[in-house]
């Protein structure tokens, strides 16, 4: 059984702290929401902290999933931050997927304590983290890594460790520039195969039957087509992902065109209400240009 801490319990961070938990580990929890550390306190005997200094005092591997840049840094590095509480041979597992530059100045502040720093960014959204299959993408030092490689399993079923720091996110970012263009593509098609006269889960069984065949379309679709869009992934976060995706290709001098549209699109899905919907409920902006919805005739 290992000290673990976990902090930051929204959609993705509570069910994986909890899963920390049940597989049978000490976790001391913090979130800003007060409630949801209470909650998981009480229900599966978790250690209730009031701030991350405090957590940081009770484990020995600390595990973070928070929103962006700001409150990672916050977080770890902020009053009554991690770094107050750390001792000298932990270490900080970030799961957030921030900024490449900022998340290495982090782990330098940290390296000067004598704490060990991993940029571990996820993907697997809501439905992963319940059932504890996320895919993880991990960037630190590759010693260390073995030694809490174990402390993934409760949490993830494939784990790829990418290099030095910020390796992980590296990958991430280009995972998420890949998905969201995706995204913005299905909405484009569907959108015109529906106007045009086609019956989406038609269309969306050829789809699944070709070369353009894609793992988000094929689970994002059926969402769509009953007007689900309870939030997984929402619109404001894949909009702040691709912020950092274009500050990551400007940093290497790459021009990231389709991205650039991309995120003017969530933008606009942002300015018409749909920031905290999840991420499929984009195609909203496009159907009501286009003056129809992609609903199933049958």
């Amino acid at each position: 059984m290992a000290k673990l801490g976990f902090l930051g319990l929204g959609l993705m961070g509570y069910p994986m702290a909890r899963n920390l938990r049940r597989a049978g580990h000490e976790v001391a929890v913090w979130s800003n929401t007060t409630a949801k550390a209470h909650k998981l306190a009480d229900t599966e005997k978790a250690r209730f902290c009031s701030t991350p200094k405090e957590v940081a005092e009770n484990a020995d591997v600390l595990f973070l999933c928070v929103g962006d840049t700001a409150m990672s840094k916050e977080v770890i590095l902020g009053a009554n931050g991690i770094i107050e509480g750390v001792r000298s041979g932990s270490v900080v597992v970030d799961c957030s997927t921030i900024a490449i530059s900022q998340s290495r100045q982090i782990g330098q502040a940290l390296k000067a304590r004598g704490v060990e720093f991993f940029d571990a960014p996820c993907t697997g959204s809501t439905p992963g983290a319940e059932s504890g299959n996320l895919t993880f993408m991990i960037g630190g030092d590759p010693v260390v890594f073995e030694r809490i490689r174990p402390l993934l399993d409760p949490l993830g079923k494939k784990i790829y460790f990418c290099g030095g720091a910020g390796m992980g996110l590296q990958a991430k970012l280009a995972q998420n520039l890949i998905l969201s263009n995706i995204l913005m593509a299905f909405n484009e098609g569907m959108v015109l195969a529906t106007k045009g006269g086609m019956d989406p889960k038609l269309m969306l069984e050829i789809l699944d039957n070709s070369a353009a065949k894609s793992g988000l379309i094929s689970f994002k679709a059926p969402f769509v087509f009953r007007r689900d869009f309870t939030t997984n992934f929402s619109v404001k976060w894949m909009h702040k992902d691709t912020g950092l995706i274009l500050e990551n290709g400007e940093e290497l001098g790459v021009p990231l065109l389709l991205t650039g549209l991309t995120r003017q699109l969530l933008q606009t899905a942002i300015a018409a209400g749909h920031g905290e919907e999840d991420m499929c409920s984009s195609i909203q902006v496009l159907e009501e240009l286009a003056g129809v919805q992609v609903v199933s005739k049958k």
